[in-house]
């Protein structure tokens, strides 16, 4: 299969019924095409465009965001998740910025330079922004040539992906590649959906092999997910003598890098919830407190992984907090807490902590 094979019907059905979504336009601004990929990633479009529009509000040139506190980033970016990506797009804004005069890479092989810009984010970038004939795979892609090509691999393998790629590039069209990749993920997205693909409105049916095969609805061939394994997890709601809240901030690398939460850990084998808070709270900060009743307790899933996470109320007993595990400590009012960026089970404590009465040891 060749590009005139289905580019051209493609471009034409993408001139009918491309989404009006705010960061396209007929002149592309590469600050607006990069803040959105980075954000799409792994992401849902309707998911994304309230916080596209707030982060554009907030700093509306790469200058602003890298001029900002990382903090209030990650508030801003607060339940959009993969919270890796808004430290990468700080430090990317950094580099753009102060190293690059403000002005984006416009070709893949300087894009891949920048922090958190990968294969396909370059791609689309390259692309959307500056008109180059550069190629990228997402997850739709995946599916739309699956289908096109009635591929039988399993698409999580490096062969099939390999050869995903070798399609897209040998496909992008010199001319509207921007617009081209655009066509093929709002037909994966809107068309070429993974349940019940709407195959008669598919500008590409005729030519599309898993159709005439009638095995769209089992390609792409995907092998199924293990079992995630679950964590029992323990946090501690502090409070002081005068009522604030000890919260912690986690190390700028890793899971929720950066995030304020409870201070707390897993709990290990052979120990109690109230145990292992006792533990966590002397080897973090340094601290020993009597744990009190439980709370509540959150359950929420990762990508590998799923955690309870059960809060206790808790009473300073001996010792001054300090970060030996955290990056930063702070004690603030319930309504300050406002100011900090939380991971989703953390806000599901103060949720908690607002609609409920106080509880005391």
């Amino acid at each position: 299969m060749t590009p005139p094979s289905f580019s051209a019907p493609l471009l034409e059905w993408y001139d009918r019924n491309a989404a009006a979504l705010p960061w396209r336009s007929p002149d592309p601004d590469p600050y607006a095409v990069w803040l959105s990929e980075v954000m799409l990633q792994q992401t849902q479009v309707e998911t994304v465009i309230p916080y596209f529009l707030r982060f554009l509000d907030a700093y509306p040139t790469v200058r602003a965001l890298a001029d900002a506190p990382l903090d209030d980033i990650l508030k801003l970016w607060e339940g959009l998740g993969y919270y890796s990506r808004a430290r990468n797009l700080y430090r990317a804004a950094q580099v753009v910025a102060y190293e690059l005069d403000e002005r984006f890479p416009d070709t893949p092989e300087a894009l891949l330079k920048l922090p958190g810009v990968g294969r396909y984010t370059a791609g689309a970038i390259a692309s959307i922004a500056f008109g180059r004939q550069a190629a990228l795979v997402d997850g739709n892609v995946y599916r739309v040539f699956a289908r096109l090509m009635d591929y039988d691999g399993d698409i999580t393998t490096p062969p099939a992906q390999a050869q995903m790629w070798a399609w897209a590039e040998a496909w992008v069209p010199a001319e509207r590649a921007g617009d081209y990749n655009q066509a093929v993920m709002e037909l994966g997205r809107t068309v070429c959906t993974p349940k019940q693909p709407r195959c008669p409105s598919c500008p590409l049916s005729e030519r599309c092999l898993a159709r005439a095969n009638g095995t769209q609805a089992e390609r792409p061939v995907k092998k199924k997910a293990g079992k995630k394994p679950h964590y029992e997890v323990a946090a501690g709601v502090v409070r002081g003598e005068d009522g604030r809240l000890l919260i912690a901030q986690r190390p700028l690398e890793g899971l929720l890098g950066g995030l304020w939460e409870f201070p707390g850990g897993k709990q290990e084998a052979g120990e109690t919830l109230p145990e292992c808070l006792m533990r966590e709270l002397d080897e973090e900060l340094g601290i020993t407190v009597e744990v009190g009743a439980e709370l509540c307790a959150v359950r929420h899933a990762f990508t590998h992984f799923s955690i309870t996470l059960h809060a206790f109320e808790c009473r300073l007993v001996d010792g001054e907090p300090r970060p030996i595990q955290a990056n930063a400590l702070a004690w603030v009012t319930e309504d300050e807490l406002d100011r900090y960026g939380f991971g989703k089970a953390d806000r599901e404590v103060i949720r908690f902590l607002r609609d409920q009465p106080r509880r005391l040891l």
